[in-house]
């Protein structure tokens, strides 16, 4: 491995790196280099794929030069939450998430990586993922988690991507969707998997504790994965089991479970669910501060949005998914079942009941699997509901059963008030949890230029550097990747640059397709690969092993 070295390095260390001409010459930048310092002003050299050199005046001949006087010049930002699982191996240029800065994504999400994938009951898997991940025609290859890496290195993807395993995904190849306890033999089995997944390169386990089958797990199978998890220096990444009326107690679970098996807890989109929820997060982010001084390592992500989106599943009562994506459906055939479900959505609250705490009107279809009900997207659960002659409950089964499950929706559920806070708080990193078919959240094409040109430049409520240091350097020090996150010497060229006065947003939630403005260039892994706006086509990202320094 080469020395970072820094920006006092003489000019004649530059020979050493083996390089007789940079590849790329950034000049006159304006360096927020992921740390959280000030800007600074510097050329920065690109050669081999990693940052050569950095100099106020660096005099270097280079293959191409970029002048970026006025503009800002950053690292990479990487996605701390993503369901790009599919749509790297299908859709590999992603102009998504390349137009927009991301140069590196954590998959594997909620509970549901695409690997280690299950000999039997891979259908069923392929429906739970749907609703996140979408279901391509495209037959996985593989089934170790090293399988799964090598897949995606086949793809050539614009970005760098690294994976966690699935709480999920272990227990339906292992338990399948029984409500029940894992017996003795079948939790050594998921351990199994996951260390030899961990030592194939995961980032760690993540659940989704709101969704089956994670929801089934007991404390004592959460507690011995994730001392799995902590024999390698992995994170727990979870959706908590509430996000609204017992957020404080689901916090608690998975503070409990952090102590108890030692590993490092992050929790995903952070966020204060349902109105009546509100102002809730000063409580929580108090008691994330406490469990820190407690010597307890857990931070979060969050995107810049208050609206969430997910599986339009989500809004049927826990005991519907049962069995698994067969039962379900079978239930939503069943009167006496559906009676039930609908009575449970109108009046249950003893879970998070998205179409209670929410309401219709505020709840939003983006994507169905087929063509059938393709009129349904963009309109709210009302105007659906009105379309069909039926209460909202009825709508949300029937239009579930019609498409097998696979439809996503985007429902508006948080104070601006709470995201502010949540923002402003040092252990937030920023995310996107895009999920990308359909019509999506605008926040899969435009959450960190939202941050940077709304957050930042127009509300101040963040200083530049320290919004750049959540997109960065802090997610690559969660991550394990040593040579990323920063603008220094010896690290991989995934940088950004920018215009701080123009950057800004584009994606709406009625026309959410539409890529940023003001993002000037990217680079991954030293390569151009966008300009302008404009994506050139390259795919120079890769496969990332966490706890392996390349």
């Amino acid at each position: 491995m080469r020395c970072a070295a820094g920006i006092g390095t003489a000019p004649h260390d530059f020979l050493i790196w083996g390089y007789g001409m940079l590849d790329y010459l950034i000049r006159s930048g304006r360096i927020v280099d992921g740390t959280g310092n000030p800007w600074f002003r510097a050329d920065v050299g690109i050669a081999g794929g990693r940052i050569a050199a950095i100099r106020h005046h660096l005099d270097l001949p280079a293959q191409h030069t970029i002048e970026a006087e006025g503009l800002t010049v950053c690292p990479g930002f990487i996605d701390m939450h993503a369901h790009s699982d599919w749509w790297l191996l299908t859709n590999p240029l992603h102009h998504p998430k390349l137009l927009q800065g991301v140069t590196t994504e954590l998959l594997g999400q909620d509970g549901f990586s695409l690997a280690p994938w299950p000999a039997q009951e891979a259908d069923m898997l392929r429906r739970l993922v749907a609703g996140m991940n979408g279901n391509p025609d495209l037959a996985p290859s593989w089934q170790s988690f090293a399988g799964y890496l090598e897949a995606l290195n086949a793809a050539q993807p614009s970005v760098n991507a690294l994976s966690l395993v699935g709480h999920g995904t272990l227990r339906v190849g292992v338990v399948g969707m029984a409500n029940r306890p894992a017996s003795a033999a079948e939790l050594a089995d998921m351990e199994r998997l996951l260390r030899q997944s961990m030592e194939e390169g995961a980032a760690g386990l993540s659940s989704g504790l709101i969704y089956a089958p994670c929801y089934f797990a007991q404390r004592e199978e959460l507690v011995r994965l994730c001392r799995v998890v902590a024999d390698y220096g992995g994170i727990f990444v979870v959706h908590l089991r509430s996000e609204g009326d017992r957020l404080l107690e689901a916090l608690e679970e998975v503070l409990d479970i952090a102590a108890e098996s030692g590993v490092s807890l992050h929790v995903s989109h952070f966020k204060v669910f349902g109105r009546p929820n509100w102002g809730k997060s000063a409580l929580a982010l108090e008691r994330l501060e406490r469990a820190r001084e407690a010597g307890i390592d857990v931070t979060f992500d969050q995107y810049p949005y208050t609206a969430g989106s997910t599986s339009l599943s989500v809004l049927l009562p826990p005991w519907a998914h049962e069995g698994g994506a067969e039962a379900l459906l079978a239930r939503l055939q069943d009167p006496a079942a559906r009676e039930q479900m609908r009575c449970d959505m109108e009046q249950d609250t003893s879970w998070d009941n998205f179409l209670a705490a929410v309401g219709p009107e505020n709840i939003f279809i983006t994507w169905v699997g087929s063509e059938r009900n393709r009129w349904a997207v963009g309109k709210s659960l009302v105007a659906i509901a009105g379309s069909m002659h039926k209460p909202a409950a009825e709508a949300v089964m029937d239009l579930l059963w019609e498409e097998q499950l696979a439809v996503t929706m985007v429902d508006f559920c948080m104070s601006e008030e709470d995201v502010e806070r949540i923002m402003r708080h040092p252990l937030q990193m920023v995310s996107t949890d895009g999920l990308l078919a359909g019509r999506p959240h605008p926040r899969a094409y435009g959450a960190y230029p939202r941050v940077l040109g709304y957050y930042v430049r127009e509300r101040r409520l963040l200083p530049l550097q320290e919004a750049v240091r959540k997109m960065t350097s802090l997610p690559a020090q969660r991550l394990g990747l040593r040579d990323r996150g920063l603008v220094r010497e010896g690290y991989w060229a995934d940088l950004v640059i920018f215009d701080p006065a123009v950057v800004a947003d584009l994606a709406t939630y009625e026309d959410p397709c539409r890529h940023p403005a003001g993002i000037t260039h990217v680079f991954v892994n030293g390569v151009l690969s966008a300009a302008g706006g404009e994506h050139l086509g390259q795919r120079a990202g890769r496969a990332l092993k966490c706890h392996t320094l390349y």
